[in-house]
């Protein structure tokens, strides 16, 4: 690099452009290390504005790492309703009590003891030690990443080894000693957010744009091939009695502490499903059929029978089985009571 690409240089324009361009964020508005902890597990794979009003009622909730940490898992399954990847709820929830345990309450600035709470891997643990301790710390998320690629002009997939290990050692070459992680990360990664993007990216007005080696900046990150959508169907039961509806637990590491309606072991012939959504999983598309059911002489161990006009306030559903019942609850409860 020469003396105007040197990653002084660099993190001034990225800082400069930052503190003009930068949106505000309830996580950045008062910076607190639980805030942060909580973004960042709620923006894993979840895009900014879907997470804003979700963070503001968690934060409500449950203002503090202890009252996280005392909070019933179904609780905060329950909150967490719509974020999907519901195995990030538990371990934020985990984290928590892990922070109250062996932390005294206390997040460590650390990023090598915040990567041993549980669900905080390298990236968390970089952007939590820089957005909420200042410390120059990589963390490279699909924003950064792309950055980088671009800037960098790097080919190599991104998602194999070899790619990601080259993004992780340029993130770690930009970074300021000391302190100022938390702009210089917070400018790369808002830089990717909202100049550098997928698709179209505003390079002529990039702070970083006269330094940039990528030749077709749309081409890259390269990654490897994608997983094939696999399509499932399920068939559940739809069972009222006495104003009542009966949903089961649902195990597993996914999916575990949620409410669904009962699965059957086969979709009924000749009869047609009083709903149908379909809803994503991971990498599957799941066709989600619903049938009438005769109540049960009792429940099952996984199973409970909750109140019609409060099992939606209660229950943590699944996107697909939660869409499924606002249908019929509404639809069918005159005619079932």
């Amino acid at each position: 690099m020469n003396a105007l690409s040197s990653p002084e240089a660099l993190r001034l324009k990225l800082g400069e452009w930052f503190q003009k361009h930068g949106r505000q964020l309830p996580w950045r508005d008062a910076v607190s290390p639980y805030a942060v902890l909580v973004s960042e597990f709620m923006l894993q794979q979840t895009q900014v504005v879907s997470v804003i009003p979700y963070f503001k009622r968690w934060m409500t909730r449950f203002p503090t790492v202890q009252t996280l940490a005392e909070a019933p898992e179904e609780a905060v399954l329950q909150l967490w309703q719509g974020l999907g990847y519901y195995s990030r709820a538990r371990n934020l929830h985990k984290a928590a009590k892990a922070v109250v345990d062996r932390f005294g309450g206390e997040l460590p600035d650390d990023p090598a003891q915040l990567a041993t709470l549980p669900g905080v891997g390298p990236y968390s643990a970089g952007a939590v030690a820089a957005f909420a301790f200042d410390k120059p710390a990589a963390a490279v998320d699909a924003n950064i990443a792309r950055v980088l690629a671009r800037f960098f002009n790097i080919h190599t997939p991104i998602d194999s080894p070899g790619g990601n290990r080259e993004i992780w050692e340029r993130a770690a070459g930009l970074l300021p000693s000391g302190s100022g992680g938390r702009l210089h990360t917070s400018a790369l990664m808002e830089l990717g957010a909202l100049v550098c993007t997928p698709k179209k990216p505003g390079c002529l007005v990039c702070p970083l744009h006269p330094d940039c080696l990528a030749t077709d900046p749309e081409l890259l990150p390269r990654k490897g091939a994608r997983k094939a959508t696999v399509r499932l169907q399920e068939n559940a039961a739809w069972c009222v009695s006495e104003g009542r509806l009966l949903l089961e637990q649902q195990t597993g590491r996914r999916s575990g502490g949620l409410w669904k309606l009962p699965l059957l072991e086969s979709e009924p012939e000749g009869e047609p499903p009083l709903f149908e959504t379909v809803y994503p999983f991971t990498h599957h598309r799941i066709t989600l059929r619903v049938y009438p059911s005769q109540a049960p002489a009792a429940p099952k161990d996984f199973q409970r029978w909750f109140a019609l006009e409060s099992v939606l306030s209660e229950a943590a559903l699944p996107a697909g089985h939660r869409r499924a019942l606002l249908a019929l609850i509404s639809k069918h409860t005159p005619a079932a009571s």
